[in-house]
């Protein structure tokens, strides 16, 4: 709220195309037909295209509205051309209409166009969740948007992508996953290596997130690439645990990733600054901010008694129930790359609290609202990490069967 209200944004319409988005990422978990799912999803991303360039006077974030329009105005095309040539083969826009059709035997499931049709909806997807090689809008989107809405595009946005995108591959194109699951499995891995090499070379902590938003995108990815066509019992059980991983972890990402944003934002209000090594120091200026920044960076991360670390053990469960080499590939780059994200995290934790902050750096001390949503964040995370059955008990409800 003091964001928009000290910069003399356009509160009325922010708030507005807020809601509105809100409404598109209520309507995505529930929508069982491709028309409905494409309404919702658009209902999430044509808000988010105009909140990114408020700041209409500042040219780089009018440069990253227009990136962000223009990337996402080819993801639609190449989603809407996929969806119409699935409704071509199939005869229907519902989800198990479609997953009847493919797995009844039917001719065309076998028809090169139609997997290409498949691949281009999920192409489609891979823009909306940053995956590598459609990622190269994120970061300057992230770093021109104004900071509420950068929270609200890598936190928000991305789990309602990920949420269509788990409803259209485990349930319509589940008779087809041995077409896309390794196709997905490949970019989870360059997905991941990617976000996290591009995030030990940068000096903008926003820049740094988005990066790891990348990275985290590989990580929710590792699932749906083993997932099982078909309708074996070995099928059921491995698609059910990929789906739960998938929940879980994006529970998780929300938390520790907003609590991050969270703190940039209380950082830059006060300070005006983002580069990394603005943040040393911290710990001396607010041990409350450092502190709360110190908890999400290691749940990010996946350390012990954080969120993090059981969010990544959802994924390697997830990938054990599949007992195949390319699955146990998917864990050992999973691991790999864990251990990467750490020199990143723990470089920005030791400036907070063993370097000394600059002789001109400001005492910070952030406002009730701020502070409230950010320990709140934190104490979740922290809560989450000891108790996990508060979220995988609630997940392990969901099983494939009872979505589809």
């Amino acid at each position: 709220w003091r964001f928009f209200a000290e910069g003399r944004y356009f509160q009325g319409e922010y708030y507005f195309l807020l809601v509105t988005a809100f409404i598109g990422m209520v309507l995505m978990p529930s929508s069982r037909d491709l028309l409905l799912l494409f309404v919702a999803l658009e209902t999430v991303s044509v808000p988010a295209f105009v909140m990114v360039g408020l700041r209409k006077r500042d040219l780089y974030s009018s440069e990253a509205a227009l990136k962000f329009f223009l990337i996402g105005v080819l993801s639609v095309a190449f989603m809407l051309f996929g969806m119409s040539l699935v409704y071509g083969f199939t005869g229907t826009t519902s989800l198990a209409g479609i997953a009847a059709v493919l797995g009844g035997g039917s001719e065309v499931a076998g028809v090169p166009l139609l997997l290409a049709a498949v691949m281009l909806v999920i192409v489609g997807f891979g823009f909306k969740i940053s995956a590598v090689p459609f990622h190269f809008w994120a970061p300057d989107t992230y770093a021109g948007s104004p900071m509420p809405v950068t929270a609200m595009l890598a936190v928000a946005s991305k789990a309602a992508g990920f949420v269509g995108l788990a409803l259209v591959t485990f349930i319509a194109f589940q008779p087809l996953a041995e077409v896309w699951a390794p196709v997905l499995g490949v970019i989870a891995i360059v997905t991941m290596t990617v976000g996290n090499l591009g995030a030990l070379q940068q000096r903008d902590i926003v820049r740094l997130l988005a990066f790891s938003s990348v990275a985290q995108a590989g990580y929710i990815l590792l699932p749906f690439g083993v997932a099982r066509g078909g309708q074996g019992a070995l099928a059921a059980s491995v698609n059910a645990a990929s789906f739960r991983a998938v929940l879980f972890y994006l529970v998780a990402y929300a938390v520790m990733n907003l609590g991050a944003f969270g703190v940039v934002i209380g950082v830059n209000r006060r300070s005006g600054r983002r580069a990394i090594d603005d943040y040393a120091g911290l710990g001396a200026r607010s041990p409350f901010l450092a502190g709360a920044m110190t908890i999400f960076l290691l749940s990010l991360g996946g350390a012990p008694l954080t969120v993090g670390l059981w969010a990544k053990f959802a994924i390697l469960e997830a990938l054990t129930v599949s007992i195949t080499p390319f699955a146990l590939l998917l864990a050992g780059a999973l691991v790999v790359n864990s251990v990467i994200a750490f020199f990143y995290y723990l470089r920005v934790i030791r400036l907070m609290w063993i370097e000394e902050s600059a002789v001109d750096a400001p005492a910070l001390t952030p406002g009730f609202n701020l502070s409230l949503v950010v320990g709140g964040l934190a104490a979740l995370t922290l809560l989450l990490g000891v108790l996990p059955g508060l979220v995988s008990d609630t997940t392990s409800i969901v099983t494939f069967a009872s979505v589809r």
